[in-house]
């Protein structure tokens, strides 16, 4: 037990009670006696590098590269990516990739370079492998975007998994994104990021959704690496610098180290639209959430029962605030701890999830990881005659700490473990709920059981491999995903299914979204919040969105306000009661009433936006949420934009995150855009200062844009913003009401002036045709033309 335990201990006292605070002082003991049983990490160890080019073998794709001391495999796959394993590593088996690892392009060859190194020619891409072992990204022009240098490995002599790092090279223009959900982006600067699931840190020291993914920005074009390797690894960065030194560029560099794991690496390199969609044909398409998912989701604050969620829903919509679901924590299991109810606080549960889904609202529940080790609970009973708990070095049932008690964790990284878990859904489904977040899956969150861990010797299955809690931790909350979706899908088919993790890895889209409370404390959490989501699009998780409107505490109503504001126009828009005192929005004065109305009316008329944009990221892999450089990633200036963002194509939101602003400076990329509450039209790319009353955002239309919309009687309609003179524009729309897997095909609108009419139009097969659907055309000036 060290020093890091002990203050975890003393504070779970203080905190939640002396039981409690011992028990955590006891498990965070037993794990570290565990952990002794690990190898070393000082080790007597060999360090090796790959040595001088010996040869090389051409096959399918590419082909081998043999070293004095390594060899490297080497293929550009049939979807455009690249692929690269030290010693054997092969695609598969692996926890990122979706179903089997694509198939080679049989037109890339393995031929020979200068200096007696080998390349891969590809139509997007050139990869060269030099002859000490470097493996350079090249456009198809020759310039360099990645040199990834000779690896290093220090293996035990004693036999074991060899921890390696991976040093890399970038433009010195070049910018980093990505790495999972970071609050401390999403450009992320100089320093180290830990690859390491844990709950969310305040100030940005951790994430709780960490993976080795790097999207790289730079002049000479954008690309995509992925170091498939699940271990505990950290990276630092360090940015480049022009004309650093005589005159001579710094390039910018990346340093990975693993503590063990395979040493294999998918590299992507176009637009990044290009990027993402390969990187979606790769890792999986994003989920499909329900229409009702899109909408304004809430949790209660308190921890009272049926009568509180009652209170909730009334207060909502008695006043006119848009609600679509309500989440209930952990509280309402009772003691039970999962997969249970409390029925002094819910004697009637399904009967009040039939009453709330007529008024159109869902109920979500919260489920936990951690079974409680008590001998006559259903599931731990079942669980401990199935021998699906995780053990440890010993053999031993690894066991943490809970809210009640001691608790032990299913092993999810077994596929039979995966069944045997989802069959517990059909109690949630009979309980009327309409879907699941699962919280304390990193795997065990300190605020959900007291700061106990699973120790890293813990053994887990890992489909048959075998292997330790190091190699399984980042996975684990995937493969719990993995477990609840695909239970949803058998028990309820003709429902999409909704599952929301705290946690995740490369892939967690396949399975759903991801939640985070508040990245950070105060005003700095409205921008960690907005990296967060920014980051996880990035890296393929477009679907996601941290508590809006606080978690708890005391928040001012300007605070409160710009909170939900921001909120409103992210994927996941979930609020907690807690605003001004620590109540729901009408227990403050009128005008935060007020703002709040305004700002889930406005999420509710964006309904259909959202849902063509969430069918948009399962066809295209584009996150909801983009970077303002997303179009224009040579726009150096946009690539360190990060108080702003775009929602799609057609909007551009400029959230207000610092106290006292009604005032703002925004930077519009090229084009005509519009002011959406003036219709005072830029052209950019230019900086605009622009009013940011407190009762909204700054937000601007793309000239040309079809946006669909919910018109006054609850309709489809579709608002069209001009485009400019002489230019065309468009949108898509997905009438999807919810029913299917997939909904309904998408409709694409046009809009273009003849001569000083301006014609909306409906592309089908045969053409054009006129729009059955209600038209609002904006942005036009008092003689019907377009605004100048």
């Amino acid at each position: 037990m060290n020093g890091r335990d002990l203050v975890r201990s003393v504070r779970a006292v203080g905190s939640a009670g002396p039981a409690l605070g011992w028990r955590t002082a006891r498990a965070a003991w037993r794990g570290r006696r565990a952990d002794a049983l690990l190898p070393g990490p000082r080790g007597a160890e060999r360090a090796r590098v790959p040595g001088a080019v010996r040869g090389a073998e051409p096959g399918p794709g590419g082909g081998v590269v043999r070293f004095g001391r390594a060899w490297l495999r080497i293929f550009v796959a049939v979807n455009g990516a690249v692929f690269w394993g030290w010693d054997g590593a092969g695609p598969e088996p692996s926890y990122a990739v979706a179903g089997r690892c694509p198939e080679p392009d049989p037109r890339a060859v393995l031929e020979p370079d200068k200096d007696g190194g080998w390349r891969v020619v590809a139509e997007r891409v050139t990869v060269a492998v030099c002859r000490r072992g470097s493996v350079e990204v090249r456009t198809p022009g020759g310039v360099v975007l990645r040199r990834e240098l000779p690896p290093r490995w220090w293996e035990p002599v004693g036999g074991g998994a060899a921890r390696w790092a991976q040093r890399s090279e970038v433009a010195a223009d070049a910018r980093f994104f990505g790495l999972g959900g970071w609050s401390r982006g999403p450009r992320l600067r100089d320093g180290a990021y830990r690859l390491w699931n844990a709950e969310p840190g305040r100030g940005g020291g951790a994430a709780s959704v960490t993976m080795p993914v790097q999207l790289v920005v730079a002049d000479a074009g954008t690309h995509l690496v992925f170091h498939d390797c699940g271990w505990d690894g950290t990276v630092t960065l360090r940015e480049g610098e022009e004309g650093a030194g005589s005159g001579h560029d710094r390039p910018g560099r990346s340093v990975l180290r693993m503590a063990g794991g395979p040493l294999r690496c998918w590299a992507v390199v176009g637009t990044p639209a290009r990027v993402l969609r390969i990187w979606a044909s790769l890792t999986g398409a994003a989920a499909l959430p329900p229409v009702w998912a899109l909408g304004h989701q809430h949790a209660p604050g308190g921890a009272g029962g049926e009568a509180e969620v009652r209170r909730a829903v009334a207060g909502h919509l008695g006043r006119g605030l848009a609600l679509d679901a309500v989440h209930l924590g952990l509280g309402h299991a009772g003691g039970g701890g999962v997969f249970t109810v409390d029925g002094e606080r819910f004697p009637k549960l399904p009967a009040l999830a039939e009453e709330l889904r007529r008024d159109g609202v869902r109920l979500v529940s919260d489920v936990v990881p951690g079974v409680p080790a008590v001998p006559g609970h259903a599931v731990y009973d079942d669980g401990a005659a199935g021998d699906v708990f995780v053990r440890g070095a010993a053999g031993e049932v690894v066991r943490g700490v809970g809210r009640g008690g001691e608790v032990v964790f299913p092993d999810f990284t077994r596929e039979g473990v995966r069944a045997w878990w989802g069959g517990f859904y059909a109690e949630r489904l009979g309980q009327g709920f309409a879907g699941v977040r699962h919280d304390g899956d990193e795997p065990v969150s300190p605020a959900a059981f007291g700061g106990a861990t699973l120790p890293r010797s813990a053994r887990h299955g890992l489909e048959g491999r075998g292997g330790d809690h190091r190699e399984a931790h980042n996975v684990y909350a995937l493969c719990m995903a993995r477990a609840g979706y695909e239970a949803l899908r058998r028990l309820a088919p003709e429902e999409r299914p909704f599952v929301l993790s705290r946690s995740g890895w490369a892939g967690t889209q396949r399975y759903g979204g991801v939640w985070s409370a508040a990245p950070a404390e105060g005003w700095p959490g409205l921008r960690a919040s907005l990296a967060l989501v920014l980051g996880l699009g990035l890296c393929g998780v477009p679907y996601a969105g941290p508590d809006a409107g606080g978690t708890g505490g005391r928040m001012s109503p300007e605070l409160y306000l710009r909170s939900l504001q921001l909120g409103a126009y992210l994927p996941l828009f979930r609020t907690r009661g807690a605003g001004p005192g620590a109540g729901e929005p009408w227990e403050g004065d009128a005008r935060v009433l007020e703002g709040a109305r305004a700002v889930f009316a406005e999420r509710r008329r964006l309904l259909p936006y959202f849902v063509a944009l969430a069918h948009g990221a399962r066809r295209t892999g584009a996150p909801w949420v983009r970077p303002l450089w997303w179009s224009a990633p040579e726009d150096r200036e946009l690539r360190d934009c990060e108080d702003a963002f775009t929602l799609g194509d057609c909007l551009l939101v400029a959230p207000v995150c610092e106290p006292g602003v009604e005032r703002r400076s925004v930077r519009l990329p090229r084009g005509r855009w519009y002011d959406t509450a003036t219709e005072r039209v830029y052209e950019g790319p230019v900086r605009v200062a622009v009013d940011a009353p407190p009762d909204r955002i700054p937000v601007f239309a793309r000239a040309g844009s079809v946006v669909p919309v919910r018109g006054a009687d609850g309709g489809l309609e579709l608002e069209v913003w001009a485009p400019a003179p002489g230019l065309a524009g468009g949108g898509l729309v997905v009438p999807d009401a919810g029913g299917g897997r997939d909904g309904a095909e998408p409709e694409r609108y046009t809009a273009r002036w003849r001569g000083r009419r301006l014609v909306v139009e409906r592309e089908d097969g045969d053409g054009g045709r006129a729009p059955s659907r209600p038209v609002r055309v904006r942005g036009l000036g008092p003689d019907g033309a377009a605004a100048r």
